[in-house]
């Protein structure tokens, strides 16, 4: 993949530093890929760090030749998806996609979040693969990474454009966001939605906000986040919660809570995962533990090590999204019974792969057709 630098920034990597307001994370771990790195130490100089406590968020831009991903994985319900973004401006520590930055030469720290590279080309190339004869219709997803409404899509615009392809082609989309940026699209998704051809699915975390600005500084807040599934579920667009992740000791408590707002605002299913911990971002999470849970720590690490098999992770296929063992059966539990107590579904809607099309060809000015 070719990318072009737009601007730099120095960022701190040593972990330990205390923490800068709108960022999840103020450290940048080693590049698991890489085979030297650098050590922060002091060397005496008592310098001023302006670019490390204020770093500012740099586009990168990619150069991709292709843009639907594709998936065989038996435990995730979807074989594609489109990500217009790579790392995320959010900042949720918790983000399973910050290993994937080690892919590009970055971080999975600071840099996540800071250094956001996008795909200008998408909406056209998304057009290119779609007309192929090849193609197979099929759900695609926008989200399935990073946020498709993280804070650079006002400017850029990608998602929108994205959709507007999906239309044109009659091709079915789900959407996974945090962000109430997916109301702008709102007319896109109504008219996709009334022909079973877009569902939503607004992830809520937390509903105590002081929680979320750690959690997940950049996102929208808890309350913002349910009017958006007010306000979908309003237009007739399909939408569900995603009460994830699930933190034990952190935030599994709020469970019910979560799942009966979501319901109240008009959510027609919920599903949850257990947070996940690969590569990097163990380190990165243990790290905001101490930071800002320094009394529950070293409770939160036990009950994850527990619902892991006695380890922070488990990448295996089925029980990587669920974890195992008593506690997490008991979560397991608590959410059948709110999804029924609540009268949401477990399930997805069921959304028309039939209608996809590929548009024919306007002719040309003063050009007739021969059809």
């Amino acid at each position: 993949m070719n990318i072009m630098v737009v601007s730099r920034i120095q960022v701190n990597s040593e972990i330990g530093h205390g923490a800068i307001k709108g960022r999840g994370t103020p450290v940048n771990p080693p590049n698991r890929f890489e085979r030297a790195h650098g050590e922060a130490f002091d060397d005496g100089w008592d310098l001023p760090k302006e670019d490390a406590t204020k770093p500012q968020t740099m586009l990168i831009r990619d150069a991709t030749r292709s843009i639907i991903t594709r998936n065989d994985s038996p435990d995730i319900a979807f074989g594609q998806s489109v990500n217009p973004y790579r790392g995320c401006e959010h900042g949720c520590i918790y983000c399973f996609a910050r290993p994937s930055h080690a892919y590009l030469g970055f971080s999975a720290g600071l840099d996540f979040e800071t250094k956001i590279v996008f795909k200008p080309e998408a909406p056209r190339l998304l057009e290119k693969e779609l007309s192929r004869a090849g193609y197979k219709p099929a759900v695609i997803v926008l989200g399935s990474n990073t946020d498709p409404y993280q804070p650079v899509e006002r400017t850029l615009g990608l998602t929108r454009a994205i959709l507007e392809v999906l239309e044109k082609f009659g091709n079915p989309v789900g959407i996974v966001t945090k962000s109430a940026g997916v109301l702008r699209d709102a007319d896109i998704l109504a008219r996709m939605a009334s022909k079973r051809l877009a569902r939503v699915f607004i992830s809520v975390t937390t509903l105590d906000p002081t929680l979320a600005r750690t959690l997940e500084p950049r996102a929208a807040s808890p309350a913002r986040r349910l009017s958006v599934i007010r306000e979908l579920s309003a237009q007739g667009i399909p939408v569900g919660v995603m009460a994830s992740p699930m933190i034990p000791g952190v935030n599994d408590a709020e469970m019910e809570s979560i799942v009966e707002a979501a319901a109240k605002a008009g959510a027609r299913s919920a599903h949850t995962t257990l947070v996940r911990l690969p590569h990097e971002l163990a380190p990165l999470f243990v790290d905001w533990l101490e930071k800002h849970l320094p009394g529950r720590a070293s409770h939160v690490l036990s009950l994850i090590r527990q619902s892991r098999g006695g380890k922070l992770n488990d990448p295996d296929f089925h029980s990587r999204f669920t974890g195992s063992g008593p506690y997490v059966e008991m979560l397991h539990q608590r959410f059948a019974r709110a999804v029924k107590q609540f009268g949401l579904e477990g399930g997805n809607a069921v959304l028309d792969c039939s209608q996809f099309a590929v548009p024919r060809a306007t002719p040309a000015a003063g050009q007739l057709s021969l059809f």
